[in-house]
């Protein structure tokens, strides 16, 4: 199947995802246009993790389709390793590698798993490392770096991969106040820049300045969603009402 800008480079339809007895997603449907930047919100055990795992073959799904660029993502003959080239991902838990430099932990994937020429990687890892504005920290190792700046270092390895679409999952969730903010802005210059961002964040700040449309789940539905200025000034439902009195 062809895909072309026009049509949405992410199409979830209906999807229902459950573990053992619990389901966790009862049916969510979402599009996301090339460039869109998606903030998902919404109360802890809402589905909202479960669903961007979903998007890049981490969590099967019992129900619905996910697309990626046309390619539906839960086929048994889906090449993984295709969509994870397309689709990058950042975790909560930086997941380095503690004894490869922050400059080697870019480089690996390039070079190990695409097989692509070690000089042209390195060239590329270097910018990628001032991209994340972290220029002459390329020698350190992860436990020299604080936690913002490895989660920097994690965005600038998925984005070694030269992924079509980048999502977040709590990425400033288990960060320092002040550090929260350095990975806001990169995610920010990112999305400046046209990168398709799914973003599950609790930083409501962030979610209004960047997002195209913010998607509100609770208990496994999306509930409610638009963009930022009528989600957070004109919310109509009751648990949306709530949950954003709770936190703003």
């Amino acid at each position: 199947m062809t895909w072309t800008a026009d049509q949405p480079i992410v199409s979830i339809k209906k999807v229902h995802k459950s573990f053992g007895t619990l389901e966790v997603l009862k049916g969510v449907s979402l599009d996301v246009m090339k460039g869109e930047v998606i903030c998902i919100i919404g109360p802890s055990g809402s589905g909202k993790s479960t669903l961007i795992r979903c998007i890049n073959g981490l969590n099967d799904i019992q129900g619905g389709s996910i697309t990626v660029e046309g390619q539906e993502v839960h086929t048994p003959d889906l090449d993984k390793l295709a969509l994870r080239r397309k689709v990058g991902m950042v975790f909560q838990q930086y997941n380095l590698f503690p004894h490869k430099t922050a400059l080697e932990n870019v480089m690996m994937a390039p070079v190990k798993v695409l097989r692509q020429n070690k000089a042209d990687v390195e060239a590329r890892a270097r910018a990628l490392m001032k991209k994340v504005r972290l220029e002459g920290k390329e020698d350190s190792y992860p436990g020299e770096l604080s936690g913002g700046q490895q989660q920097r270092v994690a965005i600038a390895r998925s984005l070694a991969m030269n992924p079509d679409v980048m999502l977040f999952d709590e990425v400033t969730a288990a960060l320092d106040p002040e550090t929260v903010k350095e990975v806001l802005v990169t995610i920010k210059d990112l999305a400046a820049e046209g990168m398709t961002c799914i973003l599950v964040t609790h930083e409501m700040g962030f979610a209004r300045e960047v997002a195209d449309h913010i998607y509100f789940t609770d208990r496994g539905v999306i509930v409610e969603h638009g963009p930022p200025a009528t989600f957070f000034d004109e919310a109509s439902d009751p648990r949306t009402q709530e949950f954003l009195g709770q936190i703003l």
